[in-house]
């Protein structure tokens, strides 16, 4: 059914963006975006940077700060991209760990999780979810909640997420130790007895640990 919504490349791309642009309105709606121009000016800039070093240059990615008590991210299809204050305020804005926040997310799109990810939870038809307008988008996040967005996606696809982010991170001149430390710092806050829902990093499958480990062995950090 995608496919025939989609078709080509480009219309593949262009038809996730179109569902993206449309749940991204509906967030904005719910979710209060972050009145701190320095917090917009400081994801623009790491994202900008990171979308320089995407190969398919069909992609667009689109950074907004939101505000929201839990630390955390994600993608929607076609590059809307959300990030908390809460997020950028945990990691100091140290600009190594917030790319890797963004490359990882960028991931998930380019690897199209973020889509089908959509496809498979909701009952909407594709051909709904592309098409201008929003009110049965709208009734549909109302019904799931937004925290559904910020759940982790699959072991398989999170270690895809990490690795293509770093590897993205490295091309576009970013550290790529800054993934370590950030989920290291997230880590640190999920022990804390009095810790917000860390949905988007800290999901049992994989384990953080896990997480890093695959990274340490994949691009030889070191502490």
């Amino acid at each position: 059914m995608w496919n025939a919504v989609a078709g080509s490349e480009t219309d593949t791309i262009q038809a996730e963006y179109d569902v993206g642009r449309n749940i991204a309105a509906v967030i904005k709606q719910q979710m209060p975006c972050d009145t701190d121009a320095d917090s917009q000016v400081f994801l623009d800039e790491i994202g900008h940077q990171l979308a320089q070093s995407v190969r398919n240059k069909l992609h667009r990615f689109h950074v907004t700060a939101v505000v929201e008590n839990r630390p955390t991210a994600f993608a929607l299809p076609g590059g809307f991209i959300f990030v908390t204050r809460s997020l950028m305020d945990l990691c100091n804005r140290n600009r190594n760990e917030m790319a890797f926040v963004l490359a990882h997310e960028m991931a998930h799109v380019i690897r199209r999780h973020a889509i089908n990810r959509i496809l498979r939870q909701t009952t909407l038809s594709a051909a709904t979810l592309a098409s201008p307008g929003g009110g049965m988008l709208s009734a549909w996040i109302r019904k799931v909640g937004l925290q559904w967005l910020e759940r982790a996606h699959s072991q398989e696809q999170e270690f895809e997420a990490d690795a293509l982010g770093a590897l993205l991170m490295r091309a576009a001149g970013f550290d790529p130790a800054g993934a370590v430390s950030l989920l290291k710092r997230l880590r640190g806050l999920d022990q804390t007895p009095d810790h917000v829902g860390l949905d988007s990093y800290l999901s049992t499958h994989p384990t953080v640990d896990d997480r890093i480990l695959n990274l340490h062995r994949r691009f030889a950090i070191t502490d």
